[in-house]
């Protein structure tokens, strides 16, 4: 199968250029100038006017994740179709370990949730929550998997692990080629703030984000950097969401600690107003980290348009008010955490970012995947047009408007975040492998997601 996206404007980290694309048995063939003999029987996709990006790559999702009780509200089936209808063309979920358990048993866990079920393709991160000398082992063995990123957690008393194992994981993941990724917060801290808020009669949502301040996500990224900068090993940490946790990060990249960082759409666009909302409707706008200041989004938006963070993904975790989000009334503490939006952070980074002057289209790419690609072990295959790549590609049309609202999604969530907020673009052909399987926002082919196999982090 053959076709040739023609007429557009090829996008890269490094330039918009004009050209066409040719798309032959699953891999780009050729980008630039295409002549007329080597196009000869191609299928047309007429890109004139649109933007051609690589397919764009959510490198933080949490599909079918049991949760306090409840289940994320997504399926692999129903987030990776979303994903897909956005610009999506490749999720990194994460399989996590059970206390007491293996990593080859979570593995096998997350690949018969997955397997079969997707519209987009999939790869996992492996959490990490019990660290001994079998998991080590296991660990080393993880990129024979085709896994070779991690995820450690500083905060929640099920998930989180002592200093003493993240140095040891550092050190190990560095010797494999791999990148572990932190989600970072004090979880004594929070705790503490939990018990003295509840304490003191404060129930409702807007306390969950004061139980929560800046302070707890800068001390951690501080110390998970210090720790890196012990082991010699590079770090990823995961939606950072304040100006003073940047700061951190930035203070010990100064001193040499290879530290990479991520922020989601929510903390560059939303705002702990939202968590007051009357009749619990602050309860919709309850994650962690929470959403924090006016301050905090625009020293994000500098630090993604500068480069200084180097991915953009959502950490979509979605969970519907009706039924779930509802089992905190009464308890902030007992809302379970976290926001649907993998279907709409191409339109939204497009919107508020390259349409508003924000972000040029290249830094879009970088962000929105070919840094995502690298970090990941996924590039040259993924995150780029060059000839010899997978054809995962977004055709967008950024003159397209229109208004985001929960009854026009496809996330199996019953509300976003983001409802009524305008946008200006969407992805009017979104190629995956080569088949066209989705146009203007809607699906033409479901299931055709693979598990991409990944390689030592390109960091």
């Amino acid at each position: 199968m053959r076709t040739l996206i023609k007429g557009g404007s090829l996008v890269s980290p490094s330039g918009v250029t004009k050209g066409d694309l040719l798309i032959e048995n699953g891999k780009i063939k050729a980008a630039g100038t295409v002549g007329e003999r080597e196009a000869e029987g191609a299928e047309v996709c007429d890109a004139a006017g649109c933007l051609v990006f690589p397919g764009f790559i959510d490198g933080h999702t949490h599909f079918e994740m049991p949760v306090a009780g409840t289940v994320t509200a997504d399926s692999f089936a129903t987030g990776t179709l979303a994903a897909l209808c956005g610009g999506t063309t490749t999720i990194v979920d994460f399989a996590t370990q059970d206390r007491g358990d293996t990593l080859e048993k979570a593995l096998e866990v997350w690949h018969g949730r997955a397997d079969g079920h997707c519209s987009c393709n999939y790869g996992f991160h492996m959490a990490l929550t019990d660290w001994n000398e079998r998991t080590r082992a296991e660990m080393e063995h993880m990129p024979e998997e085709g896994v070779t990123s991690f995820k450690v957690y500083l905060a929640y008393d099920a998930l989180r692990l002592p200093d003493g194992a993240v140095y040891e994981i550092l050190e190990t993941a560095r010797d494999i080629g791999g990148i572990v990724g932190f989600h970072c917060e004090n979880g004594d801290l929070v705790n503490e703030l939990v018990r003295e808020n509840l304490a003191a009669g404060n129930t409702e949502p807007y306390w969950h984000a004061e139980s929560r301040p800046e302070v707890c996500e800068a001390e951690a990224i501080s110390r998970v950097c210090a720790i890196a900068e012990a082991a010699n090993a590079p770090v990823n940490i995961v939606h950072v969401s304040t100006a003073r946790g940047f700061g951190e990060g930035l203070r010990a990249r100064a001193r040499g600690v290879e530290v990479f960082m991520e922020t989601c759409p929510q903390y560059l666009l939303l705002d702990r107003s939202l968590l007051a909302g009357e009749d619990f409707e602050g309860a919709k706008y309850v994650c962690s980290p929470p959403l924090r200041t006016a301050r905090d989004r625009s020293a994000l938006w500098g630090a993604v348009s500068g480069g200084q963070i180097n991915t953009v993904s959502t950490d979509h975790c979605s969970f519907n008010f009706a039924g779930q989000k509802e089992l905190g009334r009464g308890d902030f503490s007992r809302i379970p955490n976290g926001l649907p939006g993998v279907e709409h952070r191409p339109a939204l980074m497009y919107t508020y970012g390259v349409a508003a002057g924000k972000l040029t289209p290249e830094r879009m790419c970088a962000a929105l995947s070919e840094n995502i690609a690298r970090l990941y072990g996924m590039y040259p295959r993924k995150g780029t047009l060059e000839p010899g790549a997978d054809a995962d590609v977004v055709v967008w049309d950024g003159g397209w408007e229109g208004v985001i609202t929960a009854a026009g999604q496809h996330m199996a969530c019953d509300y976003t975040p983001y409802e009524g907020f305008e946008v200006k673009g969407r992805a009017r052909a979104v190629f995956l492998g080569g088949e066209l399987a989705a146009r203007d926002g809607e699906p033409l082919r479901e299931g055709l997601g693979r598990f991409v196999c990944r390689e030592e982090s390109q960091c």
